[in-house]
C-alpha cells in the first residue's frame, strides 16, 4: 500500500528537507508567543498562499485534506466564545455566556490552531520522508542506524494495513460473523491484534538482523541519495522573513480587528 500521494514537483519539495524542519519548528515556537490575531491572520494567509499554490495537489486533495482544520478551528472557536470567562457580556442564556474577552480568546485558540495544522501539512505534503531522513544523516549527522530504522518502520505501517486489509478479506469469506459489545471487542482483538502484532514482531527482527549484517553502525558510510543546498532554500527563507514582517507591519498599520493583545 502506498502512502505517498502523486503530485507535481515545486519548488517546495527541491528545499533541503533539514532545513525546513528547523524553519517549521521555530514557526512553531515563535507562534506561541503571538498574542495578537491579526499577526495571526496574516501569517495563515501567508502560508495558505504556499499551501494553495506550491504544494502541488489538485485543489480536490488540498479541500479534502483541510476538512480536519476546519472541524479544529469550529470547535475550538465555540468551545471557547460559549463558555469562556469575561466581565463585558454580550449573550447569556443558561451555561452559554458568551463575552467580549471569550470571543476574542476563542478566535485566537482557533486560529493559532488552524495556522499550526497549516505549516504541519504544508511540510508533510512536500517533504518526503525517505529524503527526510537521509537529510537528517547527512546534514543533521543522526546515526544510519536510528535513520534507517525509522524508514523501515514508516514501510512496516503501510505493510500492516495491507495486512489488516488481507485479514479481514480471509475472515469474510471464512463467514466469521463480528459480534457486537465487549465479547465482540474481545473476539477482534483476538482475530485481528494477535496475528498482526506477532507478524510484526518477527518482521522488525529479521529487519533488526539485515541490519546487522550490513553493518548498520556508527562507522561513516555512504548514501544512495545525496541531498544538499540550493537556491531554492533561500527563497523559502526570504519568504519565511517577508511574511513574518509584512504580518507585523500590516497588523500595526491596518488591523482588521482593534485588539491588539489577547492575554
Amino acid at each position: 500500500m502506498q502512502l505517498e500521494f502523486t503530485s507535481k514537483y515545486t519548488w517546495l519539495h527541491k528545499i533541503n528537507p533539514s532545513l525546513k524542519f528547523i524553519i517549521v519548528t521555530l514557526v512553531f515556537i515563535a507562534v506561541l508567543f503571538v498574542h495578537n490575531i491579526n499577526v495571526l491572520i496574516n501569517l495563515v494567509i501567508g502560508f495558505l498562499t504556499l499551501y494553495v499554490l506550491y504544494t502541488g495537489h489538485p485543489y480536490k486533495r488540498l479541500l479534502f485534506v483541510s476538512i480536519p482544520f476546519i472541524i479544529i478551528f469550529i470547535s475550538s472557536i465555540t468551545s471557547m466564545i460559549f463558555f469562556g470567562q469575561g466581565d463585558t457580556t454580550w449573550y447569556k442564556i443558561g451555561l452559554i455566556h458568551i463575552t467580549e474577552e471569550s470571543f476574542f480568546r476563542g478566535l485566537h485558540v482557533g486560529i493559532r490552531g488552524l495556522l499550526y495544522a497549516l505549516v504541519g501539512v504544508l511540510f508533510a505534503l512536500t517533504t518526503r520522508p525517505v529524503m527526510l531522513f537521509y537529510s537528517f544523516m547527512q546534514q543533521l549527522k543522526i546515526k544510519p542506524k536510528y535513520a534507517y530504522s525509522f524508514m523501515a518502520a514508516i514501510r512496516l505501517v503501510s505493510i500492516m494495513i495491507e495486512e489488516l486489509q488481507i485479514l479481514r478479506y480471509a475472515l469474510k469469506v471464512r463467514g466469521v460473523k463480528e459480534a457486537k459489545g465487549i465479547k465482540g471487542m474481545y473476539q477482534q482483538i483476538k482475530a485481528y491484534f494477535i496475528p498482526l502484532l506477532s507478524q510484526s514482531i518477527r518482521r522488525a527482527h529479521r529487519i533488526a538482523v539485515a541490519m546487522e549484517a550490513k553493518r548498520f553502525t556508527n562507522y561513516k558510510r555512504t548514501y544512495y541519495y545525496k541531498v544538499g543546498y540550493s537556491m531554492n532554500d533561500l527563497i523559502y527563507i526570504i519568504y519565511i522573513c517577508v511574511i513574518a514582517f509584512c504580518s507585523y507591519y500590516l497588523a500595526a498599520n491596518f488591523p482588521y480587528l482593534s485588539i491588539q493583545d489577547v492575554r
